[in-house]
């Protein structure tokens, strides 16, 4: 009897580890499938602007719209969405230019790059972060509660390096930044980038 009883637990834990493993596979290929929508709206976004229909979207994604709003039910949860997702690519970067940078301080310019892409590019976003919608906050506290720590730990990697000047708030250096790029896509004959560059150069310890 015992010997049957080992052989039932055993196929009950087996069946139990086949389904785990199932479940992790099937949360795995949800991931995946978000991030291609989110990838696809973030290119649509970039070319069209926020208010791109949904059925661009899906185009783009290789999907029915049913598959969008399944996933996003209104606009605001997409752009939401998209731009937590782009947040999270910028904040991911940080560290890794650190690592593979020649100096912390080609690391921050390379970032601050990034940064720059990630307003410019985005048609809409400052009226986004600048909306009075409590779930536009809410993705603004979330673009300052990831980007700053990532734009301080560049800076005090430049600093201690002996690359920039130690007097700089990374807050402030990330929303001059953003002030140089309100309205950029708006104006041939304004560079964005050039000015930005400009401002990075500027962080150098005064000779």
């Amino acid at each position: 009897m015992s010997g049957l009883g080992s052989e039932g637990n055993g196929a009950v834990k087996d069946g139990d580890e086949g389904a785990g493993r199932a479940a992790r596979s099937k949360r795995a290929d949800a991931r995946r499938n978000e991030e291609t929508l989110l990838d696809a709206a973030a290119a649509v976004f970039v070319a069209s602007g926020v208010e791109a229909p949904v059925r661009d979207i899906a185009a783009k994604a290789g999907v029915g719209m049913g598959t969008i709003y399944r996933h996003f039910p209104t606009r605001a949860d997409l752009i939401i969405a998209v731009y937590r997702h782009q947040i999270e690519a910028c904040a991911e970067a940080g560290p890794a230019l650190l690592a593979s940078c020649p100096t912390p301080h080609a690391a921050l310019g390379r970032w601050i790059n990034l940064f720059v892409d990630f307003l410019v590019t985005k048609h809409g976003l400052a009226s986004v972060l600048r909306s009075d919608d409590a779930s536009f906050e809410t993705l603004h506290s979330c673009f300052i509660d990831r980007l700053v720590p990532v734009c301080t730990e560049l800076l005090e990697a430049a600093t201690a390096a002996g690359e920039i000047r130690s007097d700089v708030d990374a807050y402030e250096l990330m929303r001059g930044v953003g002030n140089l790029c309100i309205g950029a896509d708006h104006d041939a004959r304004y560079d964005a980038r050039r000015m930005v560059e400009l401002l990075v150069a500027g962080l150098g310890r005064p000779r």
